[in-house]
């Protein structure tokens, strides 16, 4: 099915570390310098399926990369650049441990909480009276604390960051300014393109002189969940599910063959139909999120290209 990256072990020039995520590869050079690889794993239920998906990591590291050049006027970020169609190097910061999760829509996690009863999620009220995928009067903030892999990630309310000192209340308030400016931003692009940017999340580290900068990834299909605006209304009126624009579809297909993550379930078999069914969606993700046509890389030796690509660019910073 197509050559995909599923794992790297590159040994870059004055590499001092790796870290491997459920999709992104991190190498930690000398002089604060991070390479970062999205490969084309697929992750869902906090469990990596075992077969990768052609074109994946390209499509999510270049969203990410267009969104922060689309935000950087109004957030900074960490990233440096792009040499490689999977690859962003930036700079090294400390990581956050909470995403910070802001939602415009009662749609995912907060409406099976809301269905539950709840009406409070990480010390927000949530309206009564509202159905699933209805508009919250106005942006939420429902924070959640980093996971370790395989773990998953906790909510958590903004008092209980400040009271556990996981965050200091002076840095909270800049996470929650940038948060709240970020999905601001993100929801005009995604008018532009007919889309309704519903929920994201995002990630936020200090460097080493104290700056506050956006880091990780940004409004891809990964991290965000999209409708589509047109008929949004009409299929709310109805009480019909929104038609989106995330990897759903992929959590989906694996709740009909029974898989959810859970103790003794088996990931089903994905046949190369399938795969290359789901490698079709993310490209038409990426056309719809970013406005432009997608252009395939070429894939004949990834490993080969990225290490080319990467040590030309490490040159230039000598």
């Amino acid at each position: 099915m197509g050559n995909t990256i599923i794992d790297t072990n590159f040994q870059f020039p004055g590499q001092k570390s790796l870290y491997k995520g459920k999709v992104r590869e991190v190498y930690h050079l000398e002089n604060n310098i991070l390479v970062m690889v999205a490969t084309d794993r697929l992750s869902a239920f906090d469990v990596v399926m075992p077969k990768g998906i052609p074109y994946k990591g390209q499509i999510l590291n270049q969203i990410a990369t267009k969104m922060m050049a689309d935000t950087e006027d109004i957030v900074p970020n960490w990233l440096m650049a792009t040499p490689d169609p999977n690859v962003a190097v930036g700079f090294a910061c400390e990581p956050f441990k909470v995403e910070m999760v802001i939602r415009g829509y009662l749609s995912g996690h907060a409406a099976r909480e809301y269905k539950l009863g709840k009406r409070i999620l990480c010390g927000v009220p949530m309206p009564h009276g509202l159905s699933e995928n209805d508009k919250f009067p106005s942006p939420i903030i429902t924070p959640a604390t980093k996971a370790e892999m395989g773990d998953h990630d906790e909510d958590i309310s903004r008092e209980a960051i400040l009271e556990r000192g996981i965050v200091s209340e002076e840095d909270y308030l800049i996470l929650e300014k940038y948060t709240k400016a970020l999905f601001q931003r993100g929801t005009e692009i995604a008018a532009k393109r007919g889309l309704i940017l519903v929920d994201t999340k995002y990630e936020f580290g200090k460097t080493k002189d104290g700056k506050i900068v956006l880091i990780d990834e940004i409004h891809t299909p990964d991290s965000s969940r999209y409708f589509y605006a047109e008929g949004y209304g009409e299929r709310q009126n109805r009480g019909e599910a929104q038609k989106q624009l995330s990897k759903e579809f992929v959590r989906q297909w694996l709740i009909s063959n029974n898989f959810q993550g859970l103790k003794g379930q088996v990931v089903p078999e994905m046949t190369d139909d399938y795969i290359q069914t789901v490698s079709e969606r993310y490209i038409e993700l990426y056309e719809n999120i970013t406005g432009e046509k997608f252009i395939k890389a070429e894939i004949t030796d990834i490993q080969s290209r990225i290490e080319k690509n990467v040590l030309e660019y490490l040159s230039t910073l000598k």
